[in-house]
Order: C-alpha cells, then sequence, then structure tokens
C-alpha cells in the first residue's frame, strides 16, 4: 500500500541561501529556525520520517511545514495572524469618549475622572483609561502658563535675546534679579533617612525663625555668580548690591544689566546712581516675563539642590548655607547654554497666543 504522494520540494539559489542563513543565523527565534531547517533536509531528498528523526519532531509537524513551504514558499514559514478577541468597543463610541473628554466637564467637577466618564459613556474604567492612554489624554494634569502683556515685547525679547546670542566684546553680560522672602524653616521632628524602597520623610509641619532675600548676578559666559543676602527688600538694599557688583567687575569693560521690572529697580536715587555710572547699560525684561532672565534658572537650581529641603534654625544658618553654595558654586561654574532664537520664541508665543484666543474661558 502506498500513501499519498508528496509534492516535488525543490529550492532556488536564493532560497537556499536565505534558509541556511535562517538556519544558522543566532539571532533566529527558534520556531523559525526549525522550520528552516526542516525545508532544507526535504529539499536535500530525505524522506519525512529520516527528517522527523534528525530533528526531533513528530510526522504532522514535518508535513505541515514542508507544504506550506511548497504552497506559500519563504513567507509560509511564518505564523499567520491570530483572530483574538472580537471587538466589543466601536469606532463611535471611542469618537464620543474624546469628544466628550476635550469638549465637556463633569457636573459639579472641574474634570473628568475615568470613573466618570465611564458611567456617563456606559463603558468600563479600564477602557477609559486604555482609551485616553492611546490617544494623550491626561485631564486629571494641569500646568500653568502666563502671556507677557508688555507693549514692547517683541522689541525686549530680541534685546535680551540677541546680548545672549551675541553678547557684545569686551563687555559683561549680567542677570540681576532678587530671590526675596527665603524662609528659615525648621521641621518640627528630626527628618526621616532614605532608606531602601523608601524616600526621605519629613514633617508636613514647621517652625519659622525669619526671612532673608537674596540678590544676585549671573554672568552669562562664564555662570559665575555674584550674590548677597539682605534682610530687606528696598532699594537701599539694591544700591548696596550694586556696589558690590561695581567692586567685582573689572573697571575697564562695560556692563549689560537684564532686570526686570520691579520697582525697587527704578527709584530715583538707584537711577542716578546708573547715571554716576555710565558703564553700565540696563535692558528690561518684558512684564510678566521673568522666564527670560537667565538668572531664574540659577534660583531654581539653588531652591531644589539646597532650599527647599534644607533644614534651618536661624536666618544666619540660612544665609551662610547660600553663601556656601555660591562659593561652591563658583568653584566649578558652567554658563546656561541658551539656544532659542528671538524669531522661535515669538513664534511659540504666537502659537499660544492664537491656541489662548480660541479657546473656551
Amino acid at each position: 500500500m502506498r500513501g499519498r504522494p508528496m509534492a516535488a520540494l525543490t529550492l532556488s539559489a536564493a532560497e537556499q541561501a536565505k534558509l541556511e542563513l535562517i538556519a544558522r543565523r543566532p539571532k533566529t527565534d527558534q520556531r523559525t529556525a526549525l522550520r528552516a531547517r526542516i525545508v532544507l533536509g526535504c529539499a536535500a531528498g530525505k524522506t519525512n520520517q529520516t527528517v522527523m528523526r534528525e530533528l526531533g519532531v513528530c510526522h504532522a509537524t514535518v508535513g505541515k511545514w514542508r507544504q506550506a513551504f511548497v504552497t506559500q514558499r519563504l513567507g509560509g514559514l511564518v505564523d499567520a495572524p491570530r483572530g483574538g478577541t472580537p471587538r466589543t468597543i466601536t469606532d463611535a463610541q471611542v469618537e464620543a469618549v474624546i469628544t466628550r473628554t476635550l469638549e465637556s466637564k463633569p457636573a459639579h467637577a472641574t474634570h473628568w475622572s475615568t470613573r466618570q466618564m465611564a458611567r456617563t459613556v456606559g463603558l468600563s474604567q479600564t477602557a477609559i483609561v486604555r482609551i485616553w492612554r492611546s490617544f494623550g489624554l491626561q485631564p486629571h494634569r494641569q500646568e500653568t502658563f502666563k502671556l507677557s502683556t508688555d507693549p514692547c515685547f517683541v522689541e525686549k525679547v530680541r534685546d535680551i535675546v540677541g546680548l545672549y546670542l551675541a553678547p557684545p566684546t569686551r563687555a559683561l553680560v549680567l542677570c540681576v534679579d532678587e530671590k526675596s522672602q527665603v524662609q528659615a524653616l525648621e521641621r518640627s521632628q528630626p527628618l526621616l533617612p532614605l532608606r531602601p524602597t523608601q524616600p526621605e520623610r519629613r514633617t508636613h509641619d514647621y517652625q519659622r525663625h525669619g526671612t532673608t532675600s537674596l540678590f544676585a548676578a549671573l554672568d552669562i559666559a562664564t555662570g559665575r555668580v555674584i550674590g548677597q543676602c539682605q534682610r530687606r527688600h528696598r532699594h537701599q538694599e539694591f544700591l548696596r548690591f550694586l556696589a558690590g557688583v561695581e567692586a567685582a567687575v573689572p573697571v575697564e569693560v562695560e556692563v549689560h544689566l537684564i532686570i526686570d521690572n520691579y520697582a525697587t529697580h527704578k527709584t530715583p536715587a538707584v537711577r542716578r546712581w546708573f547715571q554716576r555710572h555710565p558703564r553700565y547699560h540696563l535692558h528690561f525684561t518684558p512684564t510678566g516675563a521673568s522666564w527670560l532672565n537667565q538668572v531664574e534658572r540659577w534660583f531654581g537650581l539653588l531652591t531644589e539642590r539646597m532650599i527647599r529641603r534644607g533644614v534651618f534654625c536661624s536666618v544666619q544658618e540660612l544665609e551662610r548655607a547660600i553663601r556656601d553654595y555660591i562659593s561652591h558654586h563658583n568653584h566649578n561654574c558652567q554658563p546656561f547654554r541658551w539656544t532659542a532664537s528671538a524669531d522661535l520664541i515669538l513664534r511659540r508665543v504666537q502659537t499660544l497666543c492664537d491656541r489662548t484666543s480660541n479657546s473656551p474661558h
């Protein structure tokens, strides 16, 4: 008795080379490599039983992949896509969730939660989570922004960014500002230190020991900081700080100061001081655009690395810590790298203005 005749299996030169590469390549998954060896063995004239014994597989496996290659060639060695569970959520339901998330708010709440949306549209909470994640929606998050209303915004941006990207020769560009009302806070109980799987912990309550104001000038070319701590934040303290800057800056260079529009910087006494020191040139940031002043970024580093998690039992201790931080920073200082051109900034502000103008109030 004879069984069903086997279909002839012959390989082209390209198929032979491809199957040999698949069979011996280290990164080929083992299932595909085994199928390639089955086809190579059958193409070499071996019977299915011989290939079965050599590769340690059953007779049905050899016959399946031999027939698959005969009918589909190399494409037959790849697993066919599986159907999976039938889809239960329609495109219309997904569109309804997205539209409701973007264009409406729930009753008696400021934003949607997954449970509120699930109850409203009749889907499961897990489905809402998957839909929001697929479209990058996060109703629970909120960020802040502020648009400057300064009528000379464009001119001031171009002026300051021009100093950052192309500073004048034989001149010093200093970003000047104050970090006022820095509190000396002492926690009511000792800190619990960092442990594996557990962050450092502190009590929520604290004792205030007073405040100080930090006046700082950042040299954009070197990153060096000139800083003074003052107990009050008036024009008298600002004048004392300017005297310190005057003593620290070489007398032969011009000085360009980038400062904000705080009233302390524009008092008659301060104006007279600048008149007596004509080498100082003032560049005011736009109203409500303190992010243009690079020293604000340095203030952020100071707060993050030393003030926010510090424990200070007195204002003197706080001021000493600030002075130590400035000294350490100046020994290892590096300038901030400003890359945004004025045109790029103005385009982004224009985009934000367009979105704000077209958004519902």
